[in-house]
């Protein structure tokens, strides 16, 4: 008993020191952010709370340049519609590979395997050129457009399906249900861990997306916020304080959202296995 509570004492120590380690790097971006631009970069002597007073004109400052109303819109519309379609496509594709049979299957789900093992960079090029074909660059459907469809969901709902019993789609089948009634109404309602993990992934990878909003839009109206903080620091490179405003501004959709839905994230990760 008493090696037990040691160890439980131990456990939860080094749990703590790992959750302020992991803490630290945000609470130095809000003070940062408080600071004169020769408090952040004064050494001798080395400043860890603002000395000259709280300094909240470096959000104005921010706010004012770059329209955070308009990249919050375009970042949320990005990251909804993301996981709607990652869902949809994915739940569907997965029921078919992992509970039908039809010819070619494993040869389809040998090419979406072969997809998940290629970077992603690879495709910016074609996805570029069929959205500029379509004439819808700078709009939100070409933000979304590379997550319409994903091998990781379909690879995850695949497993997901796969791990139900074949007894509830047979008492389905006696029941008289099609592929669609038996995928609708007992089957999909049955993988909600796994969209949840799957939509939770989909949105931390839609709110990290740097690369693709800087390419697909350019204008000010239409990018997103991890675009607009790569421009931001062309403009405040130097200016740190400034800067720590902007990211500061910048994550708080993403800890409203997870304040939100944090039993959500914690039951889909949990179910998962992963890790973001």
């Amino acid at each position: 008993m008493k090696n037990a509570k040691t160890s439980t004492v131990i456990t939860h120590v080094v749990l703590i020191i790992m959750a302020i380690i992991m803490l630290v790097p945000f609470a130095w971006m809000i003070l940062t952010a408080l600071k004169t631009n020769q408090e952040s970069i004064s050494v001798n002597p080395f400043y860890i709370l603002p000395h000259s007073g709280w300094h909240w004109e470096n959000f104005a400052t921010v706010w004012k340049s770059y329209n955070f109303l308009i990249l919050y819109k375009n970042t949320l519309l990005m990251i909804f519609w993301r996981v709607v379609c990652a869902c949809l496509t994915a739940t569907m594709a997965g029921y078919a590979f992992g509970r039908l049979n039809f010819p070619g299957k494993n040869i389809l789900f040998s090419l979406v395997l072969i997809q998940m093992m290629v970077p992603g960079q690879i495709f910016i090029i074609p996805q570029y050129l069929m959205v500029s074909k379509m004439g819808m660059l700078n709009t939100t459907f070409g933000l979304v457009f590379p997550g319409l469809v994903t091998a990781f969901g379909t690879y995850l709902l695949r497993t997901g399906y796969q791990g139900l019993p074949k007894e509830l789609e047979e008492a389905a089948m006696i029941d008289g249900c099609n592929v669609g009634q038996r995928f609708l109404r007992i089957m999909m309602p049955l993988t909600r861990s796994s969209m949840v993990s799957l939509g939770i992934f989909t949105a931390v990878f839609a709110f990290k997306d740097l690369m693709w909003p800087m390419i697909v839009c350019t204008n000010a109206t239409t990018t997103t916020l991890s675009a607009g903080l790569a421009k931001m620091q062309g403009q405040y490179g130097s200016e740190y304080p400034t800067m720590m405003a902007a990211a500061t501004l910048a994550v708080l959709p993403m800890v409203v959202i997870y304040i939100i839905f944090q039993k959500q994230f914690v039951e889909g990760i949990a179910t998962s296995g992963g890790k973001l």
